[in-house]
């Protein structure tokens, strides 16, 4: 059985600039672009989120939604460099970490012989140094796979921790919601709601052969997804497969030609 820990900041983008400015605490904080130029909303606090602010929102629409919030520009070499103070904590507990952005990462702590083998409690040491180092607090989800503790993570947060033992899985996942699982997104999730299914519970109702049918070679992965089983192993390395780059305009690029 294995011992999985996800770690994720708590707004981590917007906890670091309240961290450096103590003036902005409790306030209502989001980074993010400008909303004359079509930014879009990278992290807002918990104080921005009771107003609707989120991330992946227009920064015009998050000042429509919260006329007192105060928008920052994202400092991203800050951002980086606190991330690698957060790296190195984890480091210091296990070799096996897959980072999965600058404020979330996988570890398996399955050999680890810190705290007698407690994943529980090696997830509370690392919660608490990375608050001695950094000043910011992190949420921590441990469990026997990577599913079950990404969503374990956000159970207690912000500056907490829920564990999901192995006796607990048939509990903790049959009335979970299907939007929790990855790669279930908008229109699959309509597509399931059409059928009737709005839980893991409802997904476990179906044979694999239903699941085929429905959601193609998907299908294989719900079928074990929905039961909590999730053999993915934590990789340390990860081979670039595509690169992207995006320019949002300032304003609408009516033909073809403009766009050239």
């Amino acid at each position: 059985m294995r011992k999985i820990i996800h770690i994720d900041m708590d707004c981590f983008f917007a906890a670091v600039e309240v961290r450096d400015n103590p003036e902005l605490k409790g306030k209502p904080v989001a980074v993010g672009g400008s909303p004359e130029e079509r930014g879009v909303i990278s992290a807002a606090n918990y104080e921005a989120r009771k107003f609707g602010v989120r991330s992946a929102l227009s920064s015009a629409m998050a000042l429509r939604k919260c006329p007192e919030l105060i928008l920052i520009f994202p400092n991203m070499q800050k951002y980086i460099e606190v991330s690698q103070e957060v790296q190195a904590i984890f480091h210091k507990f296990t070799g096996i970490v897959e980072p999965l952005s600058l404020d979330e990462a996988y570890l398996d702590v399955t050999e680890s012989t810190f705290f007698q083998g407690s994943a529980s409690l090696l997830a509370a040491e690392i919660r608490k140094q990375i608050f001695e180092t950094t000043g910011l607090t992190a949420s921590a989800g441990i469990a026997p796979n990577k599913f079950l503790a990404k969503v374990a993570s956000d159970w207690k947060k912000p500056n907490g921790q829920y564990v999901v033992t192995p006796d607990m899985i048939d509990s903790f996942v049959i009335n979970l919601p299907i939007e929790k699982i990855s790669g279930v997104g908008k229109v699959t999730a309509e597509k399931m709601h059409k059928l009737s299914i709005h839980t893991c519970g409802d997904l476990q109702k179906l044979s694999l052969e239903d699941l085929r049918n429905h959601f193609g070679t998907f299908g294989y992965s719900l079928h074990e997804i929905c039961r909590g089983i999730d053999h993915r192993k934590v990789i340390t390395y990860r081979e670039r497969k595509s690169l992207s780059i995006e320019r949002t305009f300032n304003t609408d690029l009516p033909t073809t030609e403009t766009c050239l």
